[in-house]
């Protein structure tokens, strides 16, 4: 896709990854809204740095399609959506106890997602030329033992995203699969400070270079990532596995 002149959704960005992709868009000439759940921190967002806010709860359906009807109605060229919504905890399966956990985290990391394509996907291919942009994980590839069932919504987000590529391919929409490595966020309590994972900085900086020196990037792939990514195919899988959980 284009770097400018867009009109990006990015629900699930008042914070993290998705908001500093939020400011690097915006920085870079696109019309950008966010949403999220916290509608005090929608509205600090919009004061600070004057983004278009809506608020919306990706597991619940009626606030995607309320989102949808909202942002469509002050932007109807909008052409660019960014499914960033994901959450990720620890399970332990031994204990049997674990299934309201897992079945919250399908909700928002797999149902969320498709709430957000059902919902906004006859508007992109209405569109001249669309992109859709999912958010899968380097944990997609390679397995953390204690996030189970995170390491599986984010295989599915990327067996989904190669998939729909291929139906979507006559039409003016682009699939992009950005794929994250260990990155300093919220994402887990501490996880923001913590030692040898990539800066946030850093990893937003990345991700906008690779947009706009590839537009017809597939998947986003960061340097980091690669070790993760390619495991399995490059006939490293078990060393892998092995170095991620060794922490």
């Amino acid at each position: 896709m284009n770097i400018s002149g867009n009109t990006v959704f990015l629900p699930g960005a008042t914070s993290g990854i998705g908001l500093a992709l939020a400011l690097r868009f915006q920085a870079a000439g696109n019309t950008v809204i966010i949403g999220g759940r916290r509608t005090d921190r929608l509205e600090q967002l919009a004061e600070e740095h004057g983004f278009a806010t809506v608020s919306i709860d990706t597991t619940d359906p009626a606030s995607v399609l309320a989102a949808r009807d909202e942002v469509l109605a002050a932007h109807p060229d909008l052409d660019v959506l960014i499914a960033m919504a994901g959450i990720m905890q620890t399970e332990d399966v031994s204990g049997g106890d674990f299934l309201q956990v897992a079945e919250q985290i399908v909700d928002t990391n797999i149902n969320g997602p498709l709430r957000l394509i059902s919902a906004f996907i006859e508007h992109l291919t209405s569109r001249p030329d669309a992109t859709l942009v999912t958010v899968s994980s380097g944990l997609a590839h390679v397995p953390l033992a204690g996030t189970p069932t995170y390491n599986g919504t984010k295989a599915f987000i990327h067996r989904f995203s190669e998939s729909i590529r291929l139906q979507l391919a006559g039409t003016s929409v682009k699939v992009v699969e950005l794929v994250p490595p260990a990155v300093q966020t919220e994402l887990t309590p501490g996880q923001s400070t913590r030692e040898g994972y990539l800066p946030l900085d850093d990893f937003a900086d990345e991700v906008m270079s690779i947009f706009e020196s590839q537009p017809d990037v597939r998947e986003v792939l960061v340097e980091r990532v690669g070790f993760l990514r390619y495991a399995e195919v490059e006939g490293r899988y078990d060393a892998a596995v092995a170095a991620v959980n060794a922490h």
